[in-house]
């Protein structure tokens, strides 16, 4: 029986790979973590798809591209998930943290009133006396703008 050169004969399903082959799709098992930075996730499924494909004719191929898919699945899921939880309770933190920091200063400013009332009183009390009373800040600038 002659061969057609139009119609070659299917490769054997589980013929081995050669050396060369092994190393390209090892490495391509491996270069697949770069199809999350644009995709997110389909790295690991990559990884997943050369598993299965090859497993059976190389286990050279088979034990890298697993080793990529569930480094992936630890590093990139895994570690985003975690990431993810830690930016999260950062934030929460951090909000808790900033209120914190500015109790003293809203307790300083919700005081202002008061304040501003027992200097008032003290400035009533000073000029009923006959004293020449100024006020912290505002004493000169008005004393400008009336010329006095």
């Amino acid at each position: 029986m002659t061969e057609n050169p139009q119609n070659p004969p299917p490769p054997l399903p589980h013929a081995p790979l050669s050396p060369s082959d092994e190393r390209t799709w090892a490495m391509l098992s491996h270069l697949s973590i770069l199809l999350n930075l644009a995709t997110g996730f389909l790295g690991t499924v990559a990884a997943l798809v050369i598993y299965i494909v090859f497993k059976d004719r190389s286990h050279y191929v088979g034990y890298q591209s697993l080793q990529a898919f569930w480094f992936q699945v630890v590093a990139w899921i895994g570690g985003g998930i975690v990431a993810g939880i830690l930016w999260t309770i950062g934030g929460i933190l951090s909000a808790i943290c900033i209120g914190v920091l500015i109790f003293p200063l809203a307790i300083l400013f919700s005081l202002l009133p008061v304040a501003a009332l027992v200097y008032g009183v003290v400035g009533a009390i000073q000029t009923s006396q006959g004293g020449d009373f100024r006020y912290w800040l505002v004493g000169d600038w008005v004393r400008g703008t009336l010329s006095i």
